[in-house]
């Protein structure tokens, strides 16, 4: 198929109407050489040195109307010019909701630890068997973290003996770290009880470091890990020293309402798998300074709960040594915070 070229000239005009043209109105163009393009004025312009616009003819009520060819908008650049700004205006929603989402760990965090010392200062002034009752809260953690394997709400781990053989000293500080905080719950002040444990992320780091070393899990598998070993440490302790007394005969010979007993119970024991697995994912989106800073505030929310619900005493002195002991706490994670400043030469 051949294509016939036609130039033209800019006072030219074409009507509807079809009419006859002149011999000198028409001048055919000649074959031009490579790079040239004539005008009918006979001037010659370099295709290399100017850019030329396509012509587009349209027929209009006035007759047919030449010009030059507008050029399209490049439909890439608005799709990347709207994905950019709609990148742009994307990420500070998701640093909203990240903020809002780590507000809502702490706010957990702290609410279930109010609710565990509550519900286990209740259970262990009518029941007075520590390791029974620590017992039962490994018992109910194992249950949970075994559910959450096996319904794959979090992906199973795979751990190697060398792996058991260095999160086995962790398990046992755990157990030993929540028997004896039972103890202290059951014989004296909540109050007390959580200003003694304010120094506890200054242990748990030091151990860590000490067993651990760098083959650490990431932190939900690791406490998962731990509280199924502390239950197992803890079966044969509890049983062979306080035997089995959660039996609903021997809880109502000693004048102990059942289902009272077990209900709180069973509420505390979830309150403390659930607050120390939110501790964990905290702990997985901010740095330790951070979490040992929010722990230090949970103590003493915990702290002015339990006095206000318990109404518990407190004389000046109580409060000035609660209030050094956490400040002291408070500024530690601070200063363990700070960075040294690069020496210069």
């Amino acid at each position: 198929m051949q294509s016939t070229a036609i130039a033209f000239a800019p006072s030219l005009s074409l009507s509807a109407r079809p009419r006859k043209l002149s011999a000198c109105g028409f001048t055919p163009l000649p074959v031009l050489p490579a790079g040239k393009l004539h005008f009918s004025a006979g001037s010659a312009v370099s295709a290399s040195a100017r850019k030329l616009s396509p012509i587009c003819c349209s027929l209009k009520q006035s007759g047919w109307v030449s010009g030059p060819n507008p050029e399209p908008e490049s439909d890439g650049v608005v799709v990347r010019a709207a994905a950019e700004s709609a990148g742009a205006a994307e990420s500070p929603k998701s640093k909203v909701m990240d903020t809002l989402i780590l507000g809502s760990l702490f706010g957990l965090w702290y609410l279930f630890n109010i609710y565990f010392n509550i519900y286990n200062k209740q259970v262990l002034k009518a029941f007075h068997y520590p390791m029974t009752v620590t017992l039962v809260q490994f018992a109910v953690g194992s249950v949970l973290v075994l559910s959450m394997w096996t319904f794959n709400l979090y992906k199973r781990p795979k751990i190697t003996g060398a792996q058991l053989a260095a999160i086995l000293p962790l398990a046992m500080v755990h157990t030993l770290g929540n028997l004896f905080t039972n103890m202290s719950l059951g014989k004296v002040a909540v109050s007390f009880t959580h200003t003694i444990k304010a120094m506890e992320p200054f242990f748990s780091v030091v151990l860590s470091a000490m067993f651990l070393g760098e083959d650490s899990l990431d932190n939900i598998t690791l406490f998962s890990i731990i509280t199924i070993m502390s239950f197992f440490l803890m079966a044969p302790i509890a049983f062979f020293t306080e035997g089995f007394k959660l039996t609903p005969t021997y809880l109502q010979a000693a004048g102990v309402n059942v289902n009272q007993l077990y209900t709180r119970s069973l509420i505390a024991a979830l309150c403390f798998h659930a607050y120390q697995q939110v501790s964990y994912m905290i702990l997985q989106r901010v740095s330790p300074v951070t979490h040992s800073v929010g722990n230090c505030v949970k103590r003493v929310v915990v702290i002015v709960t339990s006095v206000l619900f318990f109404r518990t005493p407190v004389t000046p002195i109580n409060s000035l040594g609660t209030g050094i002991a956490l400040a002291g706490v408070f500024l530690y994670s601070r200063v363990k915070g700070i960075k040294p400043k690069p020496k210069t030469a």
